[in-house]
């Protein structure tokens, strides 16, 4: 009963599927008398011209039909070894076609669609879900359909049209739904997590022989003369990878702008980079200690870590103040928020706009803005002001000014010539002295 329904659903269709249905070598045209024999049907025996006809036939079979539309229990295999045979004939017809000719792009366009139709025969779209974990990865079921992507796991393209992937949301690794249960890798993102620090020696080669001439990664065979697979060294990490996990992909090196203030992109293993650009905007980096003569090479860094320290002087005026509050001035620094926190961290991110010079123009307008709402704008910030105690003349004086010091015990500001010159200690601070000792202290609880 079914095999009836089957030929009568057949039959219904359209005279262009029933067509499509027919064998790709068929000449289509039904000679007087029955069935052409089959030996005119072997390929080897064709001429140009009629596999140029068979050709289109084949097409027919590859394009007539819906793409989208998944092919039911036995026309599947059917439908797959004919477009098997169909894509040799093309590629056999490509070869005998003169080079260059409108005929031969003709066939390697139509070459193009038989593999598209036949790669979605084989592999086609099911429900797959949406979310999955694995490795500490969160993969994430992508909707794009662009055909530029490379799967990180099988090194081949992604095809966005007809094959469903993911992409963790964690370290963006991207891979084929068919390839997620052979990934070994784990989310780099757990490392940034658990140990956000960087690798601060100049690429720290170990030898290819203490590797045991394998992958740092995957341990596959790898020689520098490429065979088995060519060994690829990585700029961070100083070990040597093969073509799949390393790509040569490029990124700037954190222990060589901290020791040398170099910024020349290096080849880097896909970790690596995957791990460098998610360490990117994190403030990791204390050069005080790690490296502080470099403030003496670099005018800019200098220049950065004035701005820095006198945005936070000008914090506490910040937070305390209601319109400063309601304008949200410190949300001009939420994307580099330690800059509120500290003076002395810096992220890898910090120090490549340092060279570039835009975090100097950004953060000279961010303070000019800040000094601005402070001197001129509010009153309350301007009431907290200080007139200098030693020479009791000038204009009202800030903490973050150029000319002033500040009083590291009491925070008091003088003017600079002021404190320095003046042999006496702080006025402010001597009062607090001076009151310290005439008070009597509490009597204690009996």
């Amino acid at each position: 009963m079914g095999d009836v329904a089957c030929e009568m659903e057949y039959h219904e269709r359209p005279a262009s599927f029933r067509q499509a249905r027919l064998n790709p070598f068929d000449r289509g045209e039904e000679e007087e008398g029955g069935t052409p024999p089959q030996d005119e049907l072997r390929p080897e025996l064709f001429s140009s011209e009629s596999r140029s006809q068979s050709l289109d036939r084949a097409m027919d079979l590859g394009l007539a039909e819906d793409h989208f539309s998944r092919p039911v229990d036995s026309f599947v295999a059917l439908d797959i070894e004919q477009l098997k045979m169909a894509i040799e004939e093309c590629k056999r017809l490509i070869l005998e076609l003169p080079e260059h000719s409108e005929r031969q792009k003709d066939a390697v366009v139509k070459l193009i669609h038989l593999r598209l139709k036949l790669q979605e025969l084989k592999d086609p779209e099911e429900d797959e879900p949406n979310l999955r974990v694995l490795l500490e990865h969160r993969f994430s079921k992508e909707k794009s359909k662009s055909v530029k992507q490379t799967c990180d796991k099988c090194s081949t393209i992604i095809w966005g049209l007809i094959q469903t992937w993911y992409t963790c949301t964690g370290c963006y690794y991207r891979c084929h739904s068919k390839c997620l249960n052979l990934i070994n890798k784990p989310c780099v993102r757990s490392k940034v997590s658990h140990k956000s620090e960087y690798e601060l020696s100049i690429c720290p080669e170990i030898g290819l022989d203490r590797q045991d001439y394998r992958c740092a990664e995957c341990r596959t065979p790898v020689s520098l003369k490429g065979v088995p697979s060519e060994a690829r060294q990585c700029d961070y990490t100083g070990q040597y990878y093969c073509s799949t996990c390393h790509w040569n992909d490029t990124a700037v090196i954190p222990a060589r702008v901290i020791h040398n203030w170099e910024f020349e992109p290096r080849k880097v293993c896909r970790s690596s980079m995957r791990y460098l650009a998610l360490m990117l905007p994190r403030p990791v980096l204390k050069l005080r200690e790690v490296n502080p003569l470099l403030f003496n090479f670099v005018e800019e860094l200098v220049e950065i870590r004035k701005l820095r320290q006198d945005i936070l002087l000008m914090k506490p005026y910040f937070i305390t103040c209601k319109e400063a509050m309601e304008a949200r001035l410190l949300l001009q620094l939420h994307d580099r928020q330690h800059f509120v926190e500290n003076n002395d961290m810096y992220s890898l991110q910090d120090l490549i706009d340092i060279s570039s010079g835009r975090l100097s123009c950004s953060l000279t307008e961010i303070h000019t803005t800040f000094a601005k709402h402070i001197k001129l704008d509010c009153d309350r910030c301007q009431a907290k002001g200080f007139m200098c105690e030693l020479c009791k003349e000038g204009d009202i004086l800030f903490p973050f000014d150029s000319h002033t010091s500040v009083c590291h015990d009491c925070s008091a500001v003088f003017h600079r010539d002021c404190f320095y010159d003046n042999s006496t200690t702080c006025p402010k601070c001597a009062r607090m002295t001076e009151r310290k000792h005439d008070d009597p202290p509490y009597p204690k609880d009996t």
